[in-house]
């Protein structure tokens, strides 16, 4: 297929993967389907069963290989042992709020408690600040920074008397800020092979080196397990790749989520009416935007209260206004994204960086328009809120292009206020008056690196379907290749030549299809944003017309009973 309904050409599996696919099928008696998910993941035969049934024992990292490890373990934990008073400065994010909360349990199970603190957005922006930091150590021994403070040199070395601990994940400079420890995988002297972990990962890893550590002495620590929860929603919702030990800790995650023991997950989960045990997708859309409600539009420190409670009727409390600020925010998002697209649409779609600023943007939302952007036009995008003469930005990146290593160069370069990050993202901070420049210069940096080359995402196929085969037991094995997200893709199937039974417009923009081959049963499928696109309207009006479909299967949950169903994705006349 060279062109679709939304433009787009679909690849399917080369002759060679077909091959392999077989030859899979023989040797492990898995359906065909689900041996073309993972010859796709490059899995042999002989790998299939460990890659289906993975051990996080057997996928977990040393903690030690990580750099400061060994002075950040004992550090906590003589602040444990002596009863000292401990603050933990966490970000307003998911990944934030998810590393508060694994030391906040930690410690509560170990009967100690410690102080919570998280920036303002707007009124103190990311990171450790001078003020803050230097309260804190006025009142603190220890100050454990979680998804922040790589790059807070001056603030770090406000906290006259207290030790520092930075436990995160973003871009590092040359230097490191005068902390007793920094925890992070992307130093620039570590040897790699954890870049990919989130700052939620990297506590997860201090945990275990200090449980470690107390079971020398004889002594038991919290079971580490049981927190798994907060690992998988945070490196789902931080867009972290989900291969090697990642997918082994959202897997595991999963199963404890499911469980329903954390009151505020729990209490997320209601409000965001999830009727079925949790997948990745639940964690990035309607478990992840509420946690990070708080710290975009609301007070900052909600989402990392919500999830470090023990109380069911504070997390039912928090858990309902975070979801009322998350639908102000979809509204808020909504306008800034319009003219966001039309900005951007004016200056160009087809160079290496797309980016739009406008004045009174909502710094809490230009994260997520430029996620929106990227994902219409396949190439990095940035967007920036302007207020008194400053711009406040993020930006998102397309795979194989690093946006924060760009953005870090930039600040380096005097174009920015500041700026970080990781591969994927990145904030930054720019005056006014060198906007343009700034951008201008981002786009080069960002066109070496090969952006900007690549037309309409083509989308990969994993193979062909008919409706008869789609079962809710075939999903069930496909799920077992999971989970799926940045960098393990849900597998699509294509189902060609297929009759439209019904096409109906449900919600604004979104579409209701039901379909078959001729000869077998119908299945249905849902199709969102499909009328934000030319979708909708030629499904709508197919005249009895055959399509090609093309998108990822799941099962439908409706009144105690499982379907399956194809999310819908794209479209093609079959000629």
């Amino acid at each position: 297929m060279t062109r679709s309904l939304t433009g787009r050409r679909w690849i399917g599996p080369s002759p060679e993967q077909d091959r392999l696919t077989e030859a899979m099928g023989q040797t492990t008696g898995l359906p065909r389907a689900v041996c073309g998910v993972l010859v796709r993941r490059g899995v042999a035969p002989e790998e299939a069963a460990g890659f289906l049934a993975p051990s996080l024992r057997d996928l977990l990292p040393d903690p030690m290989t990580l750099r400061d490890m060994g002075p950040a373990a004992d550090r906590f934990l003589a602040a444990v042992s002596r009863g000292e008073r401990i603050a933990v400065f966490a970000d307003y994010d998911v990944d934030g709020g998810a590393s508060a909360a694994l030391l906040i349990a930690w410690l509560r199970a170990m009967g100690r408690t410690a102080t919570l603190y998280v920036p303002d957005r707007i009124d103190e922006g990311y990171g450790p600040n001078v003020p803050a930091m230097r309260a804190l150590a006025d009142r603190h021994d220890l100050i454990v920074c979680v998804d922040c403070g790589t790059l807070s040199h001056e603030p770090i070395a406000a906290a006259e008397g207290a030790d520092v601990i930075v436990l995160d994940h973003h871009l590092s400079g040359e230097t490191l800020p005068p902390a007793l420890a920094v925890v992070n995988p992307n130093r620039q002297d570590e040897a790699g092979g954890l870049e990919h972990l989130c700052a939620a990962s990297v506590v997860f890893l201090l945990l275990v080196e200090v449980n470690r550590r107390l079971r020398s002495k004889g002594q038991t620590g919290p079971d580490l397990l049981s927190m798994l929860d907060l690992v998988a929603l945070a490196t789902v919702a931080d867009v972290a790749s989900l291969t090697g030990v990642n997918r082994a800790l959202v897997r595991q995650g999963l199963k404890v989520m499911a469980a329903r023991k954390r009151p505020g997950l729990v209490a997320l989960a209601d409000v965001a009416r999830l009727d079925s045990a949790p997948r990745a997708y639940h964690l990035g859309y309607a478990l992840g935007p509420r946690v990070n409600a708080g710290g975009r539009i609301g007070q900052a420190d909600l989402g990392a209260r919500l999830l470090s409670t023990d109380d069911p009727n504070e997390a039912a409390a928090l858990a309902e206004r975070l979801d009322r600020l998350n639908t102000e925010r979809r509204d808020i998002e909504n306008a800034v994204r319009d003219a966001a697209l039309e900005q951007a649409a004016e200056r160009g779609l087809d160079g290496p960086l797309v980016w739009a600023a406008g004045e009174g943007w909502h710094p809490g939302v230009v994260g997520i328009v430029a996620a929106r952007l990227k994902e219409a036009t396949n190439r990095p995008a940035v967007v920036i809120g302007l207020e008194n003469g400053t711009g406040k930005g993020s930006g998102r990146s397309v795979s194989g292009v690093d946006l924060g290593a760009a953005v870090q160069r930039l600040a380096a370069d005097g174009l920015l206020i500041k700026g970080g990050g990781h591969k994927m993202a990145a904030g930054l901070t720019v005056a006014r008056g060198q906007l343009d420049a700034a951008m201008a210069r981002l786009a080069d940096l960002l066109a070496r690196q090969g952006a900007g080359e690549a037309g309409p995402k083509d989308l990969a196929l994993d193979g062909l379907l008919m409706p008869g085969a789609a079962t809710v037991d075939l999903v069930e094995r496909i799920e077992e290749a999971g989970p799926f997200g940045a960098g393990a893709p849900a597998p699509r199937f294509a189902f060609p030549a297929q009759a439209i039974a019904q096409a109906r417009r449900v919600g604004d923009s979104h579409l209701k299809v039901t379909f078959h081959d001729g000869a077998g049963p119908r299945l249905d499928a849902i199709a969102f944003g499909a009328y934000d696109c030319p979708l909708g309207p030629a499904l709508e009006a197919h005249g009895g017309a055959r399509f090609h479909l093309a998108g990822r299967l799941e099962i439908n949950n409706w009144q105690g009973r499982q379907s399956p169903q194809l999310r819908l994705e794209d479209a093609a006349a079959a000629g």
